[in-house]
């Protein structure tokens, strides 16, 4: 009797098995075949997605870039956070927030909503919390961001802001998938992005986008442009709505 029980028990977790390989298999957010590989700019990681190479993730040992006194005169963040018309009670998520050079301006203009900072590198991570702990900033999340999520909850957030970030994901159209459900109805996503048109601008190639590619792979993800505002010395300030 144990030996048939036992047979059961091992047929049953066979099948079981076999069944959920054939939903992962088949599952609609299995994107694997939108990628292409093949070799590229050194500055790449050799893999494609609609037609341009995914750029190399910039590591932590760049924080002190990201927090360079020239930035402002350089990317004039105080008029990219000014398009994002920030209100005190919004919810934002900035994902590849990175040391949090844009989430600590951020947390003073929606002193009573909430900031989300998404990174993938517990370096950065790191960063940002001793920092929020040393300045005593209760509006704030640190959250650990994944190659294939920003492991937000599904409507909650009313702003997605991404600079310079993009342009890097191993899995650019999962990640905007996870955007896309985290996103409430009427919010808005803010891409930020060095003009790939402009060849005066000072950043490697892989490491830009035009408004025509963007466009092209948001749209694909469920975005539509609403607007982009050219009012920033080297980046486009692109602003997607879910369609």
């Amino acid at each position: 009797m144990q030996k048939a029980i036992l047979l059961f028990f091992l047929i049953f977790m066979i099948v079981q098995s076999n069944s959920s390989f054939g939903q992962e298999a088949n599952s609609e957010d299995n994107y694997e075949d939108n990628y292409e590989y093949k070799e590229g700019d050194p500055s790449g990681i050799g893999k494609w997605y609609m037609g341009r190479e995914i750029a190399h993730v910039m590591g932590f040992q760049g924080m002190r870039w990201l927090e360079r006194p020239e930035r402002e005169k350089e990317e004039n963040t105080t008029t990219l956070l000014s398009n994002m018309d920030i209100q005190p009670n919004d919810i934002i998520a900035d994902i590849g927030a990175g040391s949090g050079y844009h989430v600590f301006k951020m947390v003073k203009l929606a002193y009573e909503g909430q900031i989300y900072a998404v990174d993938i590198q517990d370096e950065m991570l790191e960063a940002i919390q001793n920092k929020k702990e040393s300045l005593g900033t209760l509006n704030l999340k640190t959250v650990k961001g994944g190659e294939q999520s920003v492991n937000l909850k599904v409507n909650s957030v009313d702003k997605i802001l991404m600079v310079d970030v993009y342009h890097e994901f191993n899995f650019p159209l999962e990640m905007l998938a996870s955007m896309h459900k985290a996103l409430r109805k009427n919010g808005k996503l803010y891409l930020i992005e060095y003009r790939g048109e402009d060849d005066n601008v000072p950043i490697k190639l892989l490491h830009k986008m035009t408004e025509k590619q963007a466009v092209k792979e948001m749209n694909a993800a469920g975005f539509s442009l609403e607007s982009n505002t050219d009012n920033l010395p080297w980046q486009h300030c692109m602003v997607f709505i879910k369609k």
